[in-house]
């Protein structure tokens, strides 16, 4: 029988800053070398290692191998919930410079969060998605709405995996309001990124709304 849920061994150890910043770097669902997540962790290379088996032994990331090579991960979406859960309750950092002003900004717009759209993008997708039926509020959560399939054929996104819930509500840190997650969120994030409605920045997990994807997105009311 379990009593409760333990939670201090996890919060130990995101409450590092070197290993937060490092879960924050893998946020956007793609695996990297130990060597670029040292660099973004601001550390040298043994301590990233160190700070890396860490998270592993924790259970917050996986590690692929492709060869002679390794590639950090998060473990699970859960674990990216989490994290965004925690930046919503989590006081801003100033920028210490432009450059980081800048990102910050992008970042705000629209990012990645795991595998779906976040920031004012993604609280506009989800505003629209629930102004169209496709999604609705329900027990505290989203859930697929009597649009769903229409707006899924729309948007040229064939079918939902059954592997996982459809559509999760997910708060967004900047927003501090709901965007997609879930299948849904997924689906919607792939179908954007492979028909260019948004571009990758460089260096973080901003996004940029293209033109394209302004004209795909006014279906939606975004």
């Amino acid at each position: 029988m379990i009593a409760d849920v333990d939670v201090s061994p996890v919060a130990a150890l995101l409450g590092d800053p070197a290993r937060a910043r490092i879960a924050q770097a893998l946020h956007d669902g793609r695996a990297l070398p130990a060597s670029d997540l040292a660099r973004r962790a601001g550390v040298a290379a043994s301590t990233a290692s160190e700070h890396l088996a860490k998270l592993v032994e924790g259970g917050l990331l996986a590690v692929e191998r492709s060869g002679r090579h390794r590639y950090f991960r998060l473990a699970s979406g859960e674990v990216a919930h989490a994290i965004e859960a925690l930046a919503a309750v989590a006081p801003p950092a100033r920028p210490r410079s432009l450059r980081q002003a800048s990102v910050g900004e992008a970042l705000a717009a629209a990012r990645t969060c795991y595998d779906h759209l976040a920031g004012a993008l993604g609280v506009a997708l989800a505003d629209g998605l629930l102004a169209r039926g496709a999604i609705e509020e329900r027990d505290g959560d989203f859930a697929l709405g009597p649009a769903a399939a229409e707006t899924l054929a729309v948007l040229g996104i064939p079918s939902l995996p059954a592997r996982r819930p459809a559509v999760r509500r997910c708060l967004d840190w900047s927003e501090r309001r709901p965007h997609v997650a879930g299948a849904f969120g997924a689906a919607l994030c792939t179908r954007a990124l492979e028909a260019c409605w948004v571009e990758r920045l460089p260096g973080s997990r901003a996004v940029r709304l293209t033109e394209a994807g302004r004209k795909a997105f006014a279906s939606l009311g975004a």
